[in-house]
């Protein structure tokens, strides 16, 4: 009975050791899965695919592209934030890990209201330019099956422009007067550049301190007040042309 009793207690220790290791090899997978997701893990990631995303190199104003990409790719919602935190939507350009957002308003697709948030963005002007040529827009869509609404900025469809920007690569947005949408995605004729981050309804605090802001509102008054001939900062006058 002695024998058979310690024998109990030894098999019981043993499965706890065995549970023990268990739990910590778990807790150890989900923390490197977890560590490996950080901001460089995006960037890399859309560097990686660069050549897939854009197979002439041509970025040019194509935050369009990039947000085709990835709402076609079989992505967590939270994943899909994270990587539209690292491009312009503006520019095209990719968003080194660190890079800080800009607080902005925008207006509204079809309303008087001004949606405020968090952009991404590669250099100051292409904040001003979002602000004044691009609207938001609240969309839903499904990520792993489950739906999410989310607030876009988007420009209406360019495709139909005389004077469209030749640094741009056409075939990338346009099929004749139309949008490609095997290349952009569109909703109700309007074609998404990028995602605003934690959006928000504008109130006074918020509008009063992006006016404050020497960048947000004090410099972007000047660029936007300036003739598009006379913009050589950012992506200049390219990304206007395709936008207003």
């Amino acid at each position: 009975m002695y024998i058979k009793f310690i024998t109990f207690i030894k098999n019981n220790i043993i499965l706890a050791v065995i549970t023990f290791l268990l739990v910590l090899i778990v807790n150890k997978n989900s923390y490197s899965t977890e560590i490996t997701k950080n901001e460089s893990y995006y960037y890399d990631t859309l560097a990686k695919n660069w050549i897939n995303i854009f197979p002439d190199g041509n970025r040019n104003a194509a935050g369009p592209k990039f947000f085709k990409y990835l709402i076609d790719q079989d992505l967590s919602f939270d994943d899909f934030v994270e990587f539209n935190k690292r491009y312009c939507p503006v520019s095209g350009s990719l968003i080194a890990p660190g890079s800080e957002p800009a607080f902005i308003s925008m207006n509204e697709v079809d309303s008087d209201n001004k949606v405020c948030g968090d952009m991404y963005r590669c250099c100051w002007p292409c904040v001003c330019d979002s602000m004044k040529y691009a609207k938001a827009m609240e969309i839903s869509h499904k990520f792993q099956g489950i739906e999410k609404k989310f607030t876009v900025m988007t420009i209406d469809n360019p495709c139909g422009k005389e004077e469209f920007p030749l640094e741009v690569n056409r075939d990338y947005f346009c099929i004749g007067e139309k949008m490609n949408l095997d290349q952009v995605f569109a909703v109700d004729q309007k074609m998404i550049i990028g995602l605003l981050h934690k959006p928000t309804s504008c109130n006074s605090s918020d509008l009063l301190a992006i006016n404050n802001h020497p960048v947000v509102g004090q410099q972007c008054k000047i660029r936007n007040s300036t003739k598009e001939e006379e913009l050589i900062s950012g992506m200049g006058d390219i990304f206007i042309k395709l936008s207003k």
